[in-house]
Order: C-alpha cells, then structure tokens, then sequence
C-alpha cells in the first residue's frame, strides 16, 4: 500500500504503531514531516505538504493514541 500526504488516518495510526512511547503532543512539525516521509509504502511528493497537512496527521495521532 503506498501513502500520500492525504492519507492522514492511515498515516496517524503508522505513527501510532511506529512510536508507540511518543506523545503526539511533543513533536515538532520538522520531526513529524521527516518520520512521514520515512514511513514503509510513504510515496509522495515532499513539497506538497503544508502545515494544514502536518496538523492534520497530528490531530488524527492524538485522537489513535489516546
């Protein structure tokens, strides 16, 4: 299965699974834009995501982690 920035539910809980000991909360954007792109099956364009994006995944990993 191959990822796009949109796939933000997908993508929260390949976090979620990932960094189980991490606290959404206390990722920066830079770290959480790095640890997407360096998911297995990640294949998208780096520059087509913007902090809208960002926020979005991290809201959908709050949300699977807690």
């Amino acid at each position: 299965m191959s990822l796009v920035w949109t796939d933000v539910l997908d993508i929260a809980i390949e976090l979620a699974e990932k960094y189980p000991e991490t606290d959404p909360l206390t990722v920066n954007f830079v770290d959480l834009r790095r640890w997407v792109m360096e998911l297995e099956g990640f294949d998208d364009d780096p520059n087509r995501c913007g902090e809208k994006i960002l926020e979005a995944i991290q809201g959908a990993w709050i949300e699977e982690a807690s």
